[in-house]
């Protein structure tokens, strides 16, 4: 865990004026690199848009960096890259809209790309799957979390899975590790899907953290689209799980203050200190912006600094 005290200074505002949805951060040898949703290779333009920083607080863009799969208009969503020896792996779904997303797959020499997708769909079984995001465990093995949906619970919707990654381009056998809990989690009543009507909610974004043997899940719930949307968390000993909420709730991370509709958060240190990062919306309600800010563990759970009350 973590120094509470540490001293990690971050500006309580967006850390960047544009259209940064779904951020996740990167260091690599000292240089910190942001991806995000907000690119979408449009007029022969590369997807995903990255920042680099020497500190978290000063961004400078570089553009896209994935390699459009055609000339062809589509949504190219949740962007998280992980390194494996000499070479950077970008992990993403890309669909229509919000139908027929599933998981894909590019790779680089460098964290700026670019990005070439391996031509491999991760997760052709799936009616809708996104947000993946690779881990490394401590025994060496990778995974890759990410959402779909199912409709086989009390509370149908988008859920939480997790399958072993062989080689960084394959998966092996998926499972569901958690399902949403709470009226927090819905995200619209009446929603027409898969030929049916349901009380939909939603499970999304998912990051996990190894601290003092246990493994930790950051997930997103509720509604992207409003002030329902905030950042829980789980447990378990191993990424298959079981997984369990020590508290319910949005309780790292919800709308207070200014803050609006406030997730998709990943984490990664500065000064040894943990730094959440997630996006938000602006004022506007226009667009989802890149924030940081540190986080502090609390009886084994992390939780948003300064704290959301």
């Amino acid at each position: 865990m973590s120094d509470p005290d540490s001293a990690v200074s971050l500006p309580p505002g967006p850390l960047y004026s544009g259209d940064f949805a779904d951020p996740f951060v990167l260091n690599v040898d000292g240089t910190y690199y942001a991806y995000g949703t907000g690119q979408h290779g449009e007029l022969g333009r590369r997807a995903f848009e990255a920042l680099s920083s020497p500190d978290l607080v000063n961004w400078t863009p570089h553009g896209g960096v994935l390699e459009p799969l055609s000339t062809e208009r589509m949504d190219y969503w949740a962007p998280e890259v992980a390194r494996a020896d000499d070479t950077f792996y970008l992990y993403s779904s890309v669909g229509h809209g919000d139908q027929g997303h599933h998981l894909r797959v590019a790779a680089a020499a460098h964290p700026l790309g670019p990005f070439v997708d391996r031509g491999l769909n991760l997760t052709p079984d799936e009616p809708f799957a996104i947000d993946p995001h690779p881990f490394q465990a401590p025994d060496g093995t990778w995974w890759l979390f990410f959402a779909r949906d199912n409709l086989g619970s009390a509370r149908p919707g988008t859920v939480l899975a997790v399958a072993p990654l062989h080689d960084m381009t394959r998966l092996g056998d998926a499972q569901t590790i958690l399902r949403a809990s709470g009226d927090w989690q819905r995200y619209q009543a009446g929603r027409a899907m898969y030929g049916g009507v349901y009380d939909w909610h939603t499970l999304e974004g998912p990051f996990v953290l190894f601290r003092d043997g246990q493994f930790h899940l950051l997930y997103s719930g509720g509604a992207w689209i409003n002030e329902s949307y905030g950042v829980g968390h789980a447990v378990a000993d191993h990424p298959l799980g079981p997984w369990t909420e020590p508290v319910p709730g949005a309780n790292v991370l919800r709308s207070a203050g200014t803050l609006r509709g406030p997730g998709h958060a990943s984490v990664t240190t500065l000064n040894g200190q943990d730094v959440l990062i997630f996006h938000a919306w602006d004022a506007g309600h226009t667009r989802r912006q890149l924030h940081a800010a540190p986080l502090r563990w609390e009886n084994g759970r992390p939780c948003a600094m300064p704290p959301v009350s």
